[in-house]
């Protein structure tokens, strides 16, 4: 059963179990999500501005097209979930996990990210212009068509990431982490002739 356009505004929701459910349209508008656990739920074009996440856990379960804007996501676990095409808007990102989840076409744009751990994540086509990336972990993450001009990357890892040309060109990636591979792929982007 889909709940389609359900208005869930300043609803106190937390710590509750939801298992297979489906949400279309939904605006959760300052509701109180603390401590809610999600497995194998959809959420299609939700709005969650101003939503207090922390201390949630999500399994399983799909976050496409939804809108969190000043949402608290402290303290939140997410494991194989796909946020694909969702936008976050100067959201709180303390101790957050990420584990094997799909963040494709997410607007993480000037977001604080800083120290967060977003290795071996899907981030194609993101868009990371301007966010603070200062020390972030993205060992292994997929990156190929992301935007990353003004992106902060000091002290970032990204050994074994999943970069493109552009992306090597937009970021200033001085004072980053990066394998030898990405390093060859940095210098021919930047117009060297390796021999």
């Amino acid at each position: 059963m889909t709940e389609t356009a359900e208005d869930y505004r300043e609803a106190v929701l937390s710590r509750q179990w939801w298992e297979k459910r489906s949400f279309v349209g939904c605006d959760f508008t300052e509701a109180d999500l603390r401590g809610l656990r999600t497995q194998g739920c959809t959420f299609d074009q939700c709005d969650f501005t101003k939503v207090d996440f922390e201390g949630s856990r999500h399994e399983a379960s799909a976050f496409r097209s939804c809108t969190f804007d000043r949402s608290g996501l402290a303290g939140t676990r997410w494991s194989s979930c796909s946020m694909l095409g969702s936008s976050f808007v100067d959201c709180r990102f303390q101790k957050i996990a990420f584990t094997e989840c799909d963040l494709s076409l997410v607007s993480l744009s000037r977001n604080r990210l800083s120290k967060v751990d977003l290795s071996g994540l899907r981030l194609r086509e993101a868009n990371l212009t301007e966010a603070d990336l200062t020390g972030a972990d993205l060992r292994g993450t997929d990156l190929t068509g992301a935007r990353l001009a003004g992106a902060k990357l000091e002290g970032a890892d990204l050994r074994g990431a999943r970069i493109d040309a552009n992306g090597l060109v937009q970021a200033n990636l001085s004072g980053v982490h990066v394998d030898t591979e990405t390093a060859i792929a940095y210098a021919a982007a930047h117009g060297l002739v390796i021999h």
